[in-house]
C-alpha cells in the first residue's frame, strides 16, 4: 500500500440500527486491500432504495459496529492487492458490492466488483451506476438474452434500473417499448431512450 496513503478517513457510520439520526461522521481506518482487492478513493457514492432498510437493521448484510453502508460508487484506484491484474493506481472506476462501505472516503472491493468508468460517463453518474447497471444487465443479458431487433417492453422506464435498462437494451439492438406513468417520469424515460436513439412507445 502507498506509504503516502492516509491512515484514517471520514465516513458516515452507524453505531446501531435505527432512523437517519443514527448516522455519525466518524474517523475510521482506511481499509487495506486484500490480495484480490482494489482500494478506491471515492468521488461519489450511490444511495440505494434499500439503504434505509439496511440502516434500520431490516436487511442485514453484515454484523458488528461501527458500520459503513452504501453499495456502489465511483472514484480512483489508489492501491491494488498482489493478485490484481485488471487495475492499477490512477484508474477511474465504478464499483458495487453488497458488503457496503461506500459512505466513506475510501473503500476496498474485490477486483471483479469494479469496472473501468466508460469514456464520456461523468464521475457523479458513474457513482450511481453499479447496482442499477448490474441489475439491468443481468436481466437483459443474463435472463432475457436480448438479441438485435427484438422488441423490449420495460415497465417503469423512469426508475433507476428502468432508464439504464432502456439504454442497455438499445445498445444491444433491442427495439424499446416503454411504459411510463406521469409527465415527469415520461420526460425521464423519453430522454433515456433518445440518448440511445430510441423511439417513444
Amino acid at each position: 500500500m502507498d506509504t503516502a496513503m492516509p491512515e484514517t478517513m471520514k465516513a458516515a457510520a452507524i453505531d446501531r440500527f435505527g432512523g437517519p439520526g443514527v448516522f455519525r461522521v466518524r474517523s475510521l481506518s482506511v481499509p487495506k486491500p486484500k490480495p484480490n482487492q482494489v482500494l478506491i478513493r471515492l468521488d461519489t457514492a450511490g444511495i440505494g432504495v434499500w439503504d434505509p432498510e439496511i440502516r434500520a437493521g431490516e436487511f442485514v448484510v453484515r454484523t458488528g459496529f461501527p458500520q459503513v453502508i452504501g453499495n456502489d460508487g465511483a472514484g480512483t484506484v489508489v492501491a491494488v492487492g498482489s493478485r490484481v491484474r485488471r487495475f492499477r493506481a490512477g484508474d477511474h472506476v465504478y464499483a458495487y458490492t453488497m458488503k457496503g462501505g461506500f459512505y466513506a472516503e475510501y473503500v476496498a472491493v474485490n477486483q471483479d466488483e469494479a469496472a473501468h468508468t466508460p469514456p464520456g460517463v461523468k464521475r457523479d453518474e458513474a457513482g450511481a451506476l453499479g447496482a442499477v447497471g448490474i441489475t439491468a444487465l443481468a436481466g437483459l443479458d443474463g435472463k432475457l438474452r436480448i438479441k438485435r431487433g427484438e422488441r423490449l417492453m420495460i415497465i417503469g422506464a423512469s426508475g433507476g434500473i428502468g432508464h439504464i435498462a432502456v439504454q442497455t437494451g438499445q445498445v444491444a439492438g433491442g427495439q424499446g417499448v416503454r411504459h411510463r406513468v406521469g409527465e415527469r417520469r415520461r420526460a425521464v424515460g423519453t430522454a433515456a431512450g433518445r440518448r440511445r436513439g430510441g423511439r417513444r412507445a
